[in-house]
């Protein structure tokens, strides 16, 4: 019976494979790959010429028993196109399967988005809770992140770039001004971390490119948020200001900390009332 070697592979710099990733790579007879053309590029870099099986989140359930009778027979990698397998990504099915077939499963650590932003972060990591890929619908998404606005923790997920700038207004609304850090093309050429809110963060990526990773503040301990007479007295004295509308409603959210979703139904609670 082989083992199953879970091997994290470099985010964007080739330099991140580890040495034993390397001597991992040239010795096992196979290598389950989320993409079999990105990984044949990087086995080529290191001189390894494995049997490569494609796995990812559309195989069908006979490859998953496909790779379960190979590791009957001997050892299998199991790599992703960047990072490292089974955190948000399809390679876990096949980690779980070995484990539930009693084969051994080893991990060659290396290269990892979102270890990688929180080490530069700035933000408290010893607690982190992973949401990995947003729901592409608004209102889903919307629901995730504020079931996650109480986490004492970091809170850390992947965007793409052509859904990222949703993300950070639905991030805006449901965490209100926390800070966040969001890695950029990590490892890359041009690689980039951006530190702000995320509003700050709309502002700066106004053409977004390249893959995402957002931490953002986890919630202060025992903080459940201002009150209500909090944020009217800071919609009373903004109003007062000149401000109306939706500027109205974000330079609200910004000052108390609230989730503009929570400003936006106080505001009209009160408007009503006047």
């Amino acid at each position: 019976m082989g083992t199953l070697y879970v091997v994290a592979t470099p985010i964007g710099n080739l330099r991140d494979l580890s040495q034993r990733a390397v001597e991992t790579l040239r010795a096992v007879p196979v290598v389950a790959a989320e993409d079999t053309r990105v990984t044949r590029k990087l086995l080529a870099h290191i001189g390894a010429s494995p049997r490569l099986v494609s796995y990812h989140e559309d195989s069908p359930p006979s490859r998953l028993a496909e790779l379960l009778a190979l590791l009957d027979q001997g050892d299998v990698a199991l790599v992703t196109d960047a990072g490292t397998p089974g955190i948000s990504d399809p390679g876990a099915g096949l980690v779980c399967a070995a484990v539930r077939g009693e084969h051994k499963v080893l991990p060659v650590p290396g290269p990892s988005a979102m270890t990688a932003l929180l080490s530069a972060s700035g933000l408290p990591a010893g607690r982190a809770l992973l949401l990995g890929f947003l729901p592409r619908g608004k209102k889903e998404r919307l629901e995730t992140l504020r079931a996650s606005a109480t986490e004492p923790g970091v809170v850390v997920l992947f965007e793409a770039p052509h859904r990222v700038r949703g993300a950070f207004e639905d991030i805006s609304e449901a965490f209100g001004s926390r800070r966040l850090a969001v890695g950029r093309e990590l490892t890359k050429l041009h690689e980039e971390i951006f530190h702000g809110t995320a509003r700050q963060a709309m502002d700066h990526f106004s053409q977004p490119r390249g893959e995402f990773v957002i931490a953002i503040e986890g919630a202060p301990a025992g903080a459940h948020g201002p009150s209500d007479s909090e944020v009217l007295t800071a919609l009373a004295r903004l109003r007062q200001a000149g401000l109306d509308g939706r500027s109205l409603v974000e330079r609200a959210a910004e000052e108390t900390g609230a989730p503009r979703s929570r400003v936006y139904r106080i505001h009209l609670r009160g408007s009503s009332g006047r």
